[in-house]
């Protein structure tokens, strides 16, 4: 009994021995962990206030841009809008007539469409996955399928490129039914000459952009080319027309009257064309003049051509000979001659002229007579 108490006794002071050792641990990591307490608040402090101050740059500067382009350079900002945004359409203006001298209309023009392509639309829309409609636009313009298809993929980054120009307006309106996206239409006039073949040469011709290249039409260009319009006009990202802006009114070309007389150039055109033929010459020419003023009633020649039809137009048929073409006067000069002569009291009615042997040196060229007259009357040298 007494040895269990006292083994009690010293198992009170093993217990007792024990917890004043627990309490010196305790007491040596509390100090440890208000430390790594006191740096864990100031490290998320720190990570915050740096935060805010990158939020602030990040504020400043955004304010700091928004000021320069609001108050130091607004108009740049302007200007970008407008160029993403206005657009400046141009309004065909037609050229003047041409008519003879009774009002009969010899060039008129005529409104056509030209077809245009966007390249750049085509492919964003992904429009040539429309096969059919494309076949069929190929086939309306006369062109191959393949090649007009190469044709878009080769300008692929292009805004604008011309398919096909003056086209009528029945071949437009079925374009139009394709509705194949980045495929426009833009009004445009073609050149018709009602008289064609036969004051051809004298009228001339225009080219695919509308001046005169021979002829009436090249030598007064600028009297009959009228001045576009203009007219602008803002659009929105979806390309529909939100204002217009400004409008400039076209100004229509001048018209212009010959002395030409219709019905006489249709005569002589008639007449030199059958004499080219009987003859089998190379070529022809008329001009029929009214000997009171001067004026040009006619002026013809022949081979001509069609006007209306470019794939006739060929060089040795649009050269107008009457004025580009150096010709010797033959005996067709004998009148004036004789003319200025009586009138001038150099000679008289019953005066012969004695022509030599028919040969005469003029500077370094001789001129001969095609028979020998020796000496003759003012008729007959008239006659011969």
């Amino acid at each position: 009994m007494i040895r269990k108490k006292t083994n009690a006794k010293q198992g009170n002071k093993r217990k007792s021995s024990a917890k004043p050792k627990a309490a010196v641990n305790d007491t040596k990591t509390a100090p440890k962990a208000a430390k790594v307490e006191v740096e864990s608040s100031f490290l998320i402090r720190w990570r915050f206030h740096l935060l805010l101050f990158f939020v602030f740059c990040a504020f400043a500067l955004l304010v700091a841009r928004v000021a320069y382009i609001q108050i130091i350079e607004p108009d740049n900002l302007i200007k970008q809008g407008d160029l993403r945004s206005i657009r400046v359409k141009s309004i065909p203006s037609a050229r003047g007539i041409i008519s003879d001298r009774n009002g009969e209309p010899l060039a008129v023009s005529v409104p056509v469409e030209a077809v245009w392509a966007d390249p750049a639309t085509i492919f964003k829309e992904n429009a040539l996955s429309q096969k059919q409609n494309w076949y069929a636009l190929a086939d309306v313009l006369g062109v191959d399928r393949q090649g007009l298809i190469d044709k878009i993929k080769r300008n692929e980054k292009r805004r604008f490129i011309y398919l096909q120009r003056q086209v009528s307006p029945a071949m437009a309106n079925y374009i139009r039914e394709l509705k194949l996206p980045g495929i426009g239409l833009k009004s445009e006039s073609r050149r018709y000459y009602p008289a064609g073949e036969v004051s051809a040469h004298l009228v001339g011709v225009t080219g695919i952009d509308g001046h005169g290249l021979e002829g009436v039409e090249r030598s007064y260009d600028e009297w009959l080319t009228g001045e576009e319009g203009k007219k602008t006009i803002r659009k929105d990202r979806y390309g529909r027309v939100v204002e217009n802006i400004a409008w400039q009114d076209k100004q229509e070309g001048k018209s212009l009257q010959l002395t030409i007389d219709q019905r006489l150039q249709a005569i002589a055109y008639r007449a030199i064309k059958q004499a080219v033929a009987d003859h089998r010459a190379t070529s022809g020419s008329v001009v029929m003049l009214d000997v009171k003023t001067g004026a040009v009633l006619a002026m013809v020649n022949a081979p001509s051509y069609n006007p209306n039809n470019r794939t006739d137009w060929q060089s040795y048929k649009m050269r107008n000979r009457v004025i580009t073409d150096s010709m010797e006067p033959g005996s067709t000069i004998k009148p004036f001659v004789i003319l200025a002569a009586l009138e001038n009291g150099v000679a008289d009615k019953d005066t012969i002229v004695d022509t030599g042997n028919g040969v005469l040196r003029l500077g370094g060229s001789r001129v001969r007579d095609v028979s020998w007259v020796g000496k003759a009357s003012l008729s007959m040298i008239l006659k011969k």
